[in-house]
């Protein structure tokens, strides 16, 4: 079972991904590889996975992508080897994606695994306060970029199953966690 998590920049879903890992034994995640360079504190392979912009385009070139999308003028993609040995595991995989990807993956995957697509949904003013307290230093313009794509993001929630508004994370989660488990017996039930 793959659970998407998205919504956009700043609207919990790291957060959210890392708190039902550290619950959910069966659930690992599967970090995209990006172009961008690490923030402080992210580490090689656990959040992302950190290539230049040449390997990326080179990854690209060797089809080596389920899906991939320049956001914020930064590549990112999610790795068909990666993802194929995850899904065989047998473990649930959570993977926190922006709205193009998520529309990519329900295309390429929905014959070989169960998705959940969820969107987190946040208002403007709290998602500028999250991205201000997250210590990016955002200029003016990369503030606006990301604010901007809130409304882009939100009118692709018809492509989500669930859509949760994220202004409470221990609330959020245990939602998920119980959408999880939803979804894990539905499964069982169909075997």
């Amino acid at each position: 079972m793959l659970v998407i998590l998205s919504g956009v920049s700043g609207a919990g879903k790291d957060t959210i991904k890392k708190e039902i890992i550290k619950r959910m034994d069966n659930v690992i995640s599967l970090p995209s590889f990006t172009s961008r360079n690490p923030r402080e504190g992210e580490e090689e392979g656990v959040q992302y996975h950190f290539i230049t912009r040449e390997e990326f385009i080179e990854r690209i070139k060797n089809d080596e992508f389920y899906e991939y999308d320049l956001h914020h003028n930064n590549y990112y993609g999610t790795s068909r080897k990666l993802m194929n040995e995850k899904i065989a595991s047998g473990k649930i995989i959570i993977k926190d994606i922006e709205v193009n990807g998520t529309e990519n993956l329900l295309k390429q995957l929905h014959n070989e695994t169960k998705l959940v697509p969820i969107f987190l949904k946040v208002d403007r003013e709290e998602l500028k306060r999250r991205l201000i307290n997250r210590g990016d230093n955002l200029t003016e313009e990369e503030m606006e970029l990301r604010l901007g794509r809130l409304e882009y993001e939100e009118s692709k929630i018809g492509l989500y199953d669930y859509v949760i508004k994220n202004d409470d994370l221990e609330k959020t989660v245990q939602i998920i966690m119980t959408i999880i488990e939803n979804e894990l017996r539905i499964e069982e039930s169909k075997k």
